[in-house]
């Protein structure tokens, strides 16, 4: 374990949290298929482990956007690095994120693809920090609410590093 990090959820809390969020997700959409979109890079851990112990019939797509602004802040303006393939029209659609910050970037990629005519667009989350909310978003599905700290490990990073950790961790100042 690094010594600059403090474990705040363990791995045995995220894999307890994980099956409780899959089995919630399957008897929601219980007999429809349903698009399953990984928002790159940060919620790949996350989504691999939930989509495994989802019941209902699931399609996988990946996006990766980047948000831009004023250096070191969340603007909500957002550029797509990396597109869906499929075509979302009239299916059933749960975009998988690792963290919700302040919502704006958030916000923005859910106007996108409901321009694109999905059935229905839900949303679940790993962690939410609703004292950072900035847009009025609030995750159909979410794994931990936390207070404002920043965190790492499970798919989020800094600077790259840390994504591999098998918990959430509270980097120390």
């Amino acid at each position: 374990m690094k010594k600059n990090i403090d474990v705040i959820i363990s791995k045995e809390q995220i894999e307890k949290r994980i099956l409780e969020l899959a089995e919630e997700i399957s008897r929601f959409y219980k007999g429809r298929e349903l698009i399953m979109v990984c928002i790159l890079k940060g919620a790949v851990i996350f989504f691999g482990e939930l989509a495994k112990n989802i019941t209902a019939a699931v399609k996988m797509d990946f996006m990766r956007v980047s948000s831009y602004g004023s250096r070191g802040s969340t603007s909500g303006n957002i550029m797509i690095v990396k597109d869906l393939e499929l075509d979302i029209a009239d299916k059933d659609v749960l975009i998988v994120e690792d963290i919700v910050d302040t919502g704006l970037t958030l916000k923005t990629l859910i106007g996108v693809l409901l321009a694109r005519r999905p059935a229905s667009l839900k949303v679940c989350c790993l962690l939410d920090k609703p004292s950072r909310h900035k847009a009025d978003i609030l995750p159909d599905f979410i794994g931990f609410s936390i207070e404002d700290r920043f965190v790492v490990g499970y798919g989020l990073d800094f600077d790259e590093k840390y994504r591999n950790l098998p918990f959430i961790g509270a980097v120390k100042n």
